[in-house]
């Protein structure tokens, strides 16, 4: 197995777990900017739509060079498009790309992917092995034209690019669940291993469960043994509360690393174990705007940060006040009303 960039981090890993409608580029930025996580990824996207030309998913695949390492999250159950997905992330220069096998959500789980793929294990090895064979094409010299990408994606992408991007093998990893209805942890992951991934990071729950319940972290350790024995980086992820948590978790289920989700959110201090001040949290909120407004707001509606700017609103007299008047926004200048009223 080549060596990748997940061989190369720093032990412990904390990284930003990929969120739906949450880690995108403007998030990631504050993240980086305010603390570091060991790695990032993006929103996932659809592979379908990809190879059928749909131009206004690839915003989700904008980010900067701060963020490195940055992997590309895609979702989706046809074979062909999963491999031109991935020659095509490859030509956008991301470090790595990861495949949903662990959405829960109906929509997508009930058409066959994300954790839905669970069920169908050879269809998953399948897919593990066509964005494998697309991120070697990629480095052994493959154009986009000769590998089938859509003639709309590979216009928007030469957009996208800055600068030159170089060949390189980058490596493909695997976020998923402990099973659909049950946990099926070591025969599932056992069956993903036979693929080679470069990593896999495993949710404490099943598909059923969505995220009620608690995360099975002791499922989570038996899926590690596998990966440590099997030589590939492993990663746990749910319900991790805090810097700390994340630490303890490590020695306690013997992880190489853990992915944090929903305690990130309004917390971009989280990988940096700081606690802000209110000035600091209150800053953030334009900043996040800023942000925003520069990177994103050609490509999506400004109702999309308003679920940030309510997290940010957390924990402190007039919280609920506050979030009612931000939840009215439309527009940074409207926050900009707001806010330095209490700075």
């Amino acid at each position: 197995m080549n060596k990748s960039f997940w061989d190369n981090l720093d032990r412990p890993i904390i990284g930003l777990a990929p969120m739906d409608g949450v880690t995108d580029v403007a998030f990631r930025q504050m993240v980086c900017r305010h603390s570091k996580p060991s790695v990032l990824y993006t929103e996932f996207v659809n592979v379908e739509g990809l190879a059928r030309g749909a131009t206004k998913m690839l915003h989700a695949f904008r980010y900067e060079q701060n963020e490195r390492p940055i992997v590309a999250q895609v979702f989706g159950v046809e074979v062909e498009s999963f491999y031109k997905a991935a020659v095509m992330l490859c030509s956008l220069g991301f470090d790595g790309v990861d495949i949903n096998m662990g959405c829960p959500v109906n929509k997508v789980a009930k058409k066959g992917s994300g954790a839905g793929l669970i069920q169908t294990p050879d269809l998953a090895r399948e897919i593990i092995r066509a964005v494998k064979k697309g991120c070697k094409d990629w480095n052994e010299g493959i154009s986009l034209e000769d590998a089938g990408v859509h003639e709309d994606i590979i216009i928007a992408c030469n957009k996208m690019r800055n600068g030159k991007i170089e060949r390189r093998l980058i490596p493909v990893s695997v976020k998923t669940r402990i099973g659909t209805d049950k946990p099926i942890t070591e025969e599932w992951i056992s069956t993903i291993l036979e693929e080679k991934p470069d990593c896999i990071c495993l949710h404490g729950r099943t598909l059923k469960q969505l995220y009620s319940g608690e995360a099975d972290w002791d499922e989570i350790s038996k899926a590690a043994k596998l990966c440590r024995d099997a030589g590939v980086c492993f990663l746990g992820n749910g319900d991790v509360k805090s810097f700390k948590d994340a630490k303890d978790r490590v020695e306690q289920y013997g992880v190489d690393g853990i992915l944090i989700g929903r305690a990130a959110t309004g917390n971009p201090w989280f990988f940096g174990n700081e606690e802000p001040s209110m000035k600091k949290m209150f800053n953030a909120v334009l900043e996040h705007c800023e942000i925003f407004e520069e990177l994103l707001s050609d490509k999506v509606p400004f109702v999309n940060i308003k679920k940030h700017l309510a997290w940010y609103c957390k924990g402190f007299d007039g919280a609920r006040e506050l979030r009612m008047k931000l939840m009215a926004c439309e527009s940074k200048k409207d926050v900009e009303k707001i806010i330095p009223h209490i700075l």
